[in-house]
């Protein structure tokens, strides 16, 4: 559909559904794709399937699911991605990809290296408790990236698109993935949690982390406390730093306890993007933007 405007094409609309079917979804979408995780979780250890080729399933899964969720119940029609978009994200979500698999192979290296034992507490302990490691590591590591002068160049490339969606959650330096991810895995790893207690994280970590991006209508209500939520990562997302927190992308617990929680009952942020648009190149220029943190910062007065 071409833009009356000028400005290129449109983005594709939503689905039309009635006022019942919507009510329906917003309240049943989250509960369905947390429910998923669980059933996948206990299938794959009852029958034995590869955890690995579980996992990637999952993922592909949940992406299409909340795809289709952003057409029937949206959060904002002009946050859809427009077919030029979605070839850049898919760009990014290489990279995305690349930057897990560099966090893995390095963190592996370093727990090979210092050989730590496994704990001794039955699953159903472990797996909050990892929750909980995993969730702070993420955080810390995040907010890290949001003050550190060098790391915001690299993660700010994250922040740059003005629509919060499914597709480009994806869009990620390579860097900030591998950092970020390290920091998770090497957490878990050091602390010696079981195979089967990382395969959960790892269904967790997925379904909070493309939920919380998703252009969605779905709120969670006082869930919102405990896990973190697309209200509240919209909010992070905000032009204006004064609202943004919510460091937490999968338990908004650390966000409460360290003073970053701003969510509220309908409050939205008015723009999306960094500040300061032209300090980043636009999500259209792939390279650039990998090459952005070792580009000289222009002086300023």
């Amino acid at each position: 559909m071409e833009n009356p405007t000028g400005m290129g094409p449109l983005p594709a609309r939503s689905w039309a559904i009635g006022d019942f079917s919507r009510e329906v979804l917003r309240h049943a979408a989250y509960p369905f794709l947390a429910l998923s995780a669980v059933w996948l979780f206990v299938s794959t250890l009852h029958y034995g399937w590869d955890r690995g080729q579980s996992v990637q399933f999952f993922l592909v899964g949940v992406i299409l699911y909340l795809s289709a969720l952003e057409r029937v119940i949206p959060h904002r029609d002009d946050w859809h991605p427009s077919g030029r978009e979605l070839c850049w994200y898919a760009a990014y979500f290489v990279f995305t990809m690349v930057g897990a698999v560099l966090a893995q192979a390095a963190v592996g290296a370093v727990v090979a290296a210092v050989a730590g034992t496994v704990l001794g507490l039955v699953l159903w302990v472990q797996i909050p408790v990892a929750l909980l490691a995993s969730s702070l590591a993420g955080y810390l590591a995040h907010r890290l990236a949001h003050s550190h002068r060098w790391l915001w160049k690299v993660h700010g490339i994250h922040h740059v698109p003005d629509k919060v969606n499914v597709a480009n959650n994806g869009v990620n330096h390579v860097l900030d993935v591998a950092f970020k991810q390290g920091a998770v895995q090497l957490s878990l790893g050091l602390l010696g949690f079981s195979s089967d207690c990382l395969f959960a994280v790892a269904l967790f970590t997925i379904v909070q982390g493309y939920f919380v991006h998703a252009n969605v209508d779905v709120r969670l209500g006082p869930l919102n406390h405990v896990l973190a939520s697309p209200e509240q990562h919209r909010l992070h997302h905000s032009a204006d730093v004064a609202e943004a927190g919510h460091y937490g992308v999968d338990l908004s617990v650390w966000d409460r306890l360290f003073g970053s929680f701003t969510w509220r009952p309908g409050l939205q942020p008015l723009v999306v993007g960094v500040q300061d648009p032209a300090a980043f190149p636009g999500t259209g220029s792939v390279l650039a933007g990998l090459l952005h943190p070792w580009r000289r910062s222009p002086r300023t007065a």
